[in-house]
């Protein structure tokens, strides 16, 4: 009923996701108890909600809130620690090192909290983490105000988080337990990767995704070593050992798939797995370049990811968007592969889609949560704008993200962070890089 609408944001234009390809002029977006109650023409919203507060973005584009299907959100605290390695020399040799020095409840908090300012700044409302101490990364994200889906990590190796996988395990599953009941936080399993998980804690995962119907979250043929190592430990690569294991399906995860054969693509296709894609993060580590055409011409819902802010080094989806676009034209030599339409999809819908979150964001689609981000497509950069859809990937810049919501709460206005103070951040950053460095 019109008497429940509360906010109207009004933009020059709203480009809903779905359907694909939309973009309305001079619409708004109706907002009641934090959900999407209508999208309808300015002149209309104005007569029918002549007592909601209103808010006018004349040279706007609103889009969905971006979704950032894959990061390491307290790693932002190792940003350019050890850059210019190869991956496995950068983890085991540099990265490893600090974490089993330094990461703690108190660290992955503050990590996460950084990652979030960042993250909002540029359009992001939710994001799907990997990383030790999922409840103080739950803590960040709430205090933050953003949606947030925390994998419960799973890895053979003992940390200061657990002793084993089966330490992982329980202390994730209490984690998901006790913020269950916070509408903004969601949970999936998270075993890291093939070369760091057993067949007998792969099962166990298989087991607890099956249950809670949870999704799982897993580092997958990033490298031509992980494949190698997969053949060489198991006679299998990795996308088969987890066949065998039961873990192909629609709740699958795949993070980076980068090296895959064409019979390997049709499996996780057949299987209505999803692919985290992180098109930075592949090149900066020469891990190589994804498949992206064949896997999107196969059928496979593929979102996209920063990894984290030490192998990136930005948390920036609107770079991540345009790179994604341009690697999957040049790599396929088709221009026509992956248009601008469909790459805003991989940054929200799609995203959505992997999480299981698709009922609820996503798309600018009445009766979904009011998670936006409004860009100002007016700065002489991005002047004239004839597409403001293709502007949003090749041209526009998370710097041109002005408004950000969630579940129709401001938590970005005008630029500025509304629940965040940035001295804060800065003297957190601060303090965790004396003792990393030292």
């Amino acid at each position: 009923m019109a008497s429940t609408v509360d906010h109207v944001i009004e933009a020059r234009w709203v480009i809903p996701v779905e359907p694909a390809q939309v973009v309305l002029q001079h619409h708004a977006v109706a907002i009641a108890a934090g959900r999407i109650h209508e999208v309808l023409p300015i002149g209309e919203a104005r007569d029918r909600f002549p007592g909601a507060r209103r808010t006018e973005l004349p040279a706007h584009a609103l889009i969905p809130g971006l979704i950032n299907l894959h990061t390491h959100a307290a790693m932002t605290l190792m940003r350019g620690l050890a850059d210019d390695r190869a991956l496995m020399d950068w983890l085991q040799n540099h990265i490893w090192p600090v974490e089993t020095r330094l990461v703690s409840a108190e660290f992955v908090h503050d990590g996460t909290l950084l990652a979030c300012a960042e993250m909002l700044r540029g359009g992001v409302t939710c994001f799907n983490d990997m990383y030790f101490f999922p409840e103080a990364a739950a803590r960040a994200a709430l205090a933050a105000g953003m949606r947030a889906t925390l994998g419960i990590i799973t890895i053979e190796m003992r940390s200061s988080y657990a002793s084993d996988a089966g330490d992982y395990l329980s202390k994730g599953l209490a984690a998901h337990d006790s913020c269950k009941h916070e509408p903004l936080l969601s949970f999936c399993l998270a075993p890291h990767a093939p070369y760091t998980v057993s067949d007998a804690t792969f099962e166990r995962v298989a087991t607890y995704a099956s249950e809670l119907d949870m999704p799982v979250h897993i580092h997958l043929h990033e490298t031509e070593d992980e494949v190698r190592e997969s053949e060489r430990a198991h006679k299998l690569r990795p996308i088969s050992r987890l066949l065998n294991l039961g873990l192909l399906g629609p709740g699958l995860i795949a993070v980076h798939a980068v090296h895959l054969t064409p019979n390997e693509v049709g499996l996780l296709a057949e299987h209505g797995c999803h692919v985290a894609h992180c098109p930075s993060s592949n090149l900066k580590l020469a891990s190589g370049i994804a498949p992206v055409a064949t896997l999107n011409e196969r059928g496979v819902n593929i979102g996209l990811g920063t990894d984290g802010a030490a192998s990136n080094n930005r948390l920036d989806v609107f770079a991540e968007m345009r790179l994604a676009a341009l690697l999957a034209k040049g790599a396929s030599a088709r221009a026509t592969v992956l248009p601008a339409h469909a790459v805003l999809g991989m940054a929200t819908i799609n995203a959505a889609r992997a999480l299981g979150l698709d009922d609820r964001i996503g798309s600018l689609t009445p009766g979904k949560h009011a998670d936006m981000t409004a860009v100002n497509l007016d700065a002489p950069e991005l002047s004239p704008c004839y597409d403001p859809l293709s502007h949003l990937v090749y041209a526009a810049g998370r710097e041109h993200v002005t408004h950000v919501w969630v579940e129709g709460k401001s938590l970005v206005e005008d630029r500025r962070l509304t629940l965040l103070d940035p001295r804060d951040l800065a003297a957190k950053a601060a303090h965790w890089q004396t003792r990393i460095a030292n």
